[in-house]
Parts: C-alpha cells; sequence; structure tokens
C-alpha cells in the first residue's frame, strides 16, 4: 500500500466515524467559524479549566479534509495546556506551507499533508485549527463572545 492511499484511508476513515462529534454541557467555550468559499462550517466547543483542554467536541458540515481535521484536531488537543494545544495548530500551520512537520503523539494529523498541494484545499483542513485558536484564547479569557 502506497504512503497516499494510506493517507486517503486515514482521512475517510476520520470523515466517516468522526471523534467527538457532539455537543458539550455547562463550561465550555463555543466558537462558530465558516469558508465561505466551499460553505464549510464548523462549530467547536472547548473545555478549557485551569488552561487544560478537559474536552473537545465539534458539530457541522463540509467536506471530508474539513471534517476529519476537526475529528484529529480535538482528538489531539484533549488533555493538553493551552500552549501545547497553540503550538499544535501552529505545527498544522507549518504542515499546510508545506513544511516537514512530525506529530508525534498524533501521527494521523500528518495525512492531511498532501493539501498543501491544493490550495483551494487548505482553508478547509484549518478551519477547525483556527476554531482551536480563538478557543482557547476565550478559555483563556482574551476573547469575549462567539466568533463567526
Amino acid at each position: 500500500m502506497q504512503l497516499d492511499d494510506l493517507y486517503r484511508r486515514v482521512i475517510m476513515d476520520h470523515y466517516k466515524n468522526p471523534r467527538n462529534r457532539g455537543t458539550l454541557e455547562d463550561g465550555s467555550v463555543t466558537v462558530n467559524l465558516n469558508n465561505p468559499t466551499c460553505g464549510d462550517r464548523i462549530s467547536l466547543q472547548l473545555q478549557v479549566e485551569d488552561g487544560i483542554v478537559r474536552n473537545a467536541k465539534f458539530s457541522g458540515e463540509g467536506c471530508s479534509i474539513s471534517l476529519s481535521s476537526a475529528s484529529m484536531m480535538t482528538d489531539a488537543v484533549k488533555g493538553k495546556t493551552a500552549a501545547e494545544a497553540l503550538a499544535l495548530a501552529e505545527k498544522f500551520s507549518s504542515l499546510m506551507k508545506g513544511e516537514s512537520v512530525e506529530f508525534e503523539e498524533y501521527e494521523d494529523i500528518e495525512a492531511l499533508s498532501g493539501v498543501n498541494k491544493f490550495p483551494a484545499r487548505i482553508k478547509c483542513a484549518t478551519l477547525a485549527w483556527n476554531a482551536l485558536r480563538k478557543g482557547v484564547e476565550q478559555g483563556n479569557g482574551k476573547h469575549d463572545g462567539v466568533e463567526s
């Protein structure tokens, strides 16, 4: 099996069987973002307590890239400090720029590395990560309200 085939399978697995899809109860920060270019939209909920992302859930509609990225991201950031979650978002940004990056603890994210070859799809892949940045800032008291 070629690496591209493996990556496609990982992406489709997260798309068809998304991790952390749903909503959180009390104590969560909600960020709503959309990509007007293609119609992807996501609602990310984060529970940030004492500077740690205790839980993350998402809902929304979009392409396989957008939703699988949200699934991978929510899995990767749970239990991380706010700083670690933001560092992962920066690392993902570098991956989308074509830089060589490894996600040691959560290799599934590397399946999205080929997206950088399709500039129109980068916004799909980064939508959930942009929501993460805003949500972590809100959870740390740096933002007020829901962004869209």
